[in-house]
């Protein structure tokens, strides 16, 4: 996991992390407890934000249903822009909190089984 998504992962784990997000099945209240598995794994801060954020709002089912109704120029449209605050949303809460609220967070997640 940490080769994929860790600090070190880079585009590839953004990528990764979006892809994830987006395929998944369920409600947004579905992610967290796979949010907390990528955290005890090792997985970046970043990388988790993006997964989270796709899942919420770039699912592929949904994307699908966007096309047949609303059209391919509004649907690539909304992907952008989503897909755009998605990045910025993550960078900007990753930058904002301190390593030391990051490792926090991190730890609390291995406390829970």
């Amino acid at each position: 996991m940490i080769k994929y998504l860790g600090e070190g992962s880079g585009a590839k784990g953004m990528v990764i992390s979006i892809f994830i997000g987006s395929a998944a099945a369920g409600p947004l209240y579905g992610a967290f407890p796979v949010a907390l598995i990528l955290m005890k794994k090792g997985a970046k801060f970043s990388n988790i934000l993006l997964f989270i954020g796709a899942w919420s709002t770039t699912k592929i089912p949904m994307l699908l249903f966007e096309v047949s109704s609303l059209g391919l120029a509004f649907t690539m449209t909304r992907l952008a822009v989503s897909l755009a605050g998605i990045f910025i949303i993550a960078f900007v809460v990753e930058k904002l909190m301190s390593r030391k609220e990051i490792e926090a967070l991190f730890g609390k997640a291995n406390t829970y089984e």
